[in-house]
């Protein structure tokens, strides 16, 4: 997948008998997720939706506005996941990153390396970045004191006070897709 491609969404199971399905969105308004013209899958495919009800429940169309036609064509979609360009998302706010933006990114401990950032977890408690290694960093600015976008790197000061374990805190709010 292209680093340019954000995950915005999932497609998850269908909904009825007549096409629709449920979409998880990473989106902090899953609402906007109808204003991108094309969402686009793994093969390049070009979709759109629109919600059609509470609970994530959407009506997916193929880039020529063809709805899935049954259930059978919505059970074909679950898992898939849908992107958008990076360039057609807003400008996150000071302090707030995006999570695809901070992976990649190498982390420093005292001018030392730690690795780079493979993943972000966010469980709703507040993100924590995963470094290659396996070292769990809370997102907090504590933790994280300062992150270059530019220069693609992000110092770390891991806490002291827990014996015996890599990093606990308490983290800053987060909005789904982005951390702040």
């Amino acid at each position: 997948m292209s680093p340019d491609l954000i995950l915005i969404g999932i497609v998850g199971k269908p909904h009825g008998v007549r096409g629709l399905v449920r979409v998880r969105s990473y989106a902090e308004d899953p609402a906007s997720l109808e204003q991108y013209e094309t969402l686009l899958d793994a093969q390049g495919r070009r979709w759109s939706l629109r919600w059609r009800g509470g609970d994530g429940v959407a009506e997916l169309m193929d880039a020529q506005g063809r709805p899935l036609a049954d259930r059978t064509q919505a059970q074909a979609m679950v898992n898939m996941r849908l992107y958008v360009p990076r360039e057609a998302l807003p400008e996150p706010e000071e302090e707030e990153f995006y999570h695809a933006d901070l992976i990649g990114m190498e982390a420093f401990e005292n001018g030392v390396s730690l690795g780079r950032v493979a993943l972000v977890h966010d469980y709703g408690a507040g993100a924590s970045l995963e470094l290659a290694g396996g070292v769990l960093v809370p997102f907090t600015k504590a933790c994280v004191p300062q992150v270059d976008l530019k220069q693609r790197t992000l110092s770390v000061v891991r806490p002291t006070d827990v014996a015996g374990e890599e990093g606990r805190g308490v983290g800053r709010p987060v909005q789904a897709g982005v951390s702040a």
